[in-house]
């Protein structure tokens, strides 16, 4: 993951592979990484493209991501 220079890019990406679609809440409080960097690696990885919004964050609703990529591999198709 080039987007992220972070010690944690590996733990990360293992999350979204066992995870595609998910809460960023539940990233951040299940991924074993300091909640700063969890924010900031979900931010960088966003803004790269890997991961796209199902969903945005509302009050106190967590915005919903998804690993697209891996999504459309599984699906056969481009669905994300």
């Amino acid at each position: 993951m080039r987007q992220t220079h972070s010690q944690y890019a590996v733990r990360a990406l293992d999350w979204f592979f066992s995870r595609p679609i998910f809460k960023t809440s539940d990233f951040v409080a299940t991924s074993n990484i300091p909640r700063s960097t969890a924010s900031r690696i979900l931010r960088e990885v966003r803004d790269a493209g890997l991961l796209v919004g199902l969903r945005p964050s509302g009050g106190r609703r967590a915005a919903v991501l998804a690993f697209s990529e891996l999504v459309n591999i599984a699906e056969g198709n481009r669905v994300l």
